[in-house]
């Protein structure tokens, strides 16, 4: 009995060691348990498909006042009306309803969370050189990426088909013959890698293509290869028609899965040599402090103080490295990047954010450099005919 009594008084204590060492992947799991939609994907009712002859399926238009449209300072402009190169820019996970497992368009709380926190942080960082493009599409909900019935994965197929026919729509009404770029994050990161295989590659789109940035989404290497072998990894600053991708972590972040294969381009020098990169190479993180907190499943709509808020600019606001696939920042140096909805150290709300500056120049200098190798003038010809 004594036996029996000090197995269990093992048991307990390793048990205890063991939810003291992964309380932050279990904190997550239990946030993202409340997330989980009511029913089955096949029970559910699909929202109705967008219409993307509509400008109400459309969350960013370059003729649009739109948050797209947004600079974080009165030194940088907004060239869209004159831009010669186009964005197709699919946003991340903004859903994160239980009634149904992707997001009506008609649901306006999202649809904000949607302008707020990601046409503001993320696409109007092109908006320096290119008119930008940014469907709204019926997302699968934050869970479709826990679930492991098949739901999720349907979800995530519905949502694809979606940003499919909006880029079809695109190309063919809007773009009609210009480079173009692929911008997303997150979620819509998984489109955009998807779309590189069934869309571009192989085709003749893949000439026009400037760059893809399917930031904040996994991406392995050897697998993209294999997929899109015409599309290779940003090596440099200058490099046109490749990819660019990572994801930002602190020290002590938990990552899923082994992300050593990913692709991890660096934002503050564009290669993928695993050099570190100090705060001083930051050319600017842009913020938009406002009272958000929580977890994503606190996540009820805008705060009132977040949609008033304005942009804040600050140089070196964080170093830079890859390491084993993940981009490691070792420290943020500002108050304005404190909420942590996906666990500690995780940095993947602030992919775009904190290398706002960077980025935007670094598109910038790729549309020139596209620009000049295929001439101005056959660019220019392409829009007239």
């Amino acid at each position: 009995m004594k036996k029996v009594l000090i197995g269990v008084a093992v048991f307990v204590i390793a048990l205890g060691a063991a939810a003291f060492l992964y309380r932050e992947q279990i904190g997550m799991m239990l946030a993202f348990s409340r997330l989980k939609p009511t029913m089955s994907f096949a029970e559910a009712q699909p929202p109705g498909a967008p219409d993307y002859a509509q400008q109400q399926s459309w969350a960013a238009l370059p003729d649009r006042e739109d948050a797209a449209d947004v600079v974080p300072n009165g030194e940088v402009q907004d060239r869209q009306s004159t831009a010669e190169v186009d964005v197709f820019f699919v946003h991340p996970t903004t859903f994160f309803g239980t009634a149904g497992w992707n997001q009506s368009l008609d649901d306006g709380s999202t649809n904000q969370l949607t302008d707020m926190f990601v046409l503001r942080s993320q696409a109007a960082v092109f908006n320096g050189c290119c008119r930008i493009y940014a469907p709204r599409y019926r997302q699968a909900t934050i869970f479709s990426f826990m679930d492991n019935s098949g739901s999720g994965k349907s979800a995530l197929e519905l949502a694809y088909q979606d940003v499919e026919r909006a880029f079809d729509y695109f190309i063919e009404h809007y773009n009609q013959g210009r480079p173009f770029i692929l911008g997303s994050h997150s979620q819509g990161s998984v489109h955009v890698r998807t779309l590189l295989e069934k869309r571009i590659t192989g085709t003749p789109l893949r000439e026009r293509l400037v760059a893809a940035y399917p930031i904040g989404f996994g991406i392995d290497r050897e697998q993209m290869a294999k997929a899109v072998p015409d599309v290779p990894v940003c090596e440099s600053a200058e490099q046109i028609g490749c990819v660019v991708t990572w994801n930002a972590i602190g020290p002590h972040a938990d990552t899923w899965g082994d992300p050593r294969k990913n692709i991890c381009v660096n934002p503050l020098t564009w290669r993928v040599d695993g050099a570190a990169a100090p705060a001083s190479a930051n050319l600017g993180g842009v913020a938009y402090p406002g009272s958000f907190r929580g977890t994503l499943a606190d996540v009820k709509g805008v705060p009132p103080d977040f949609v008033e808020a304005k942009p804040v600019l600050e140089t070196g606001v964080a170093d830079a490295q890859c390491v084993e696939g993940m981009l490691l920042v070792k420290e943020i140096h500002s108050q304005n990047y404190a909420a942590r909805p996906m666990g500690r150290d995780n940095y993947h709300i602030y992919d775009y954010n904190l290398f706002h500056m960077n980025l935007r120049q670094n598109v910038e200098l790729r549309v020139e450099t596209y620009l000049q190798a295929v001439g101005r003038a056959s660019a220019r010809q392409s829009v007239s005919e």
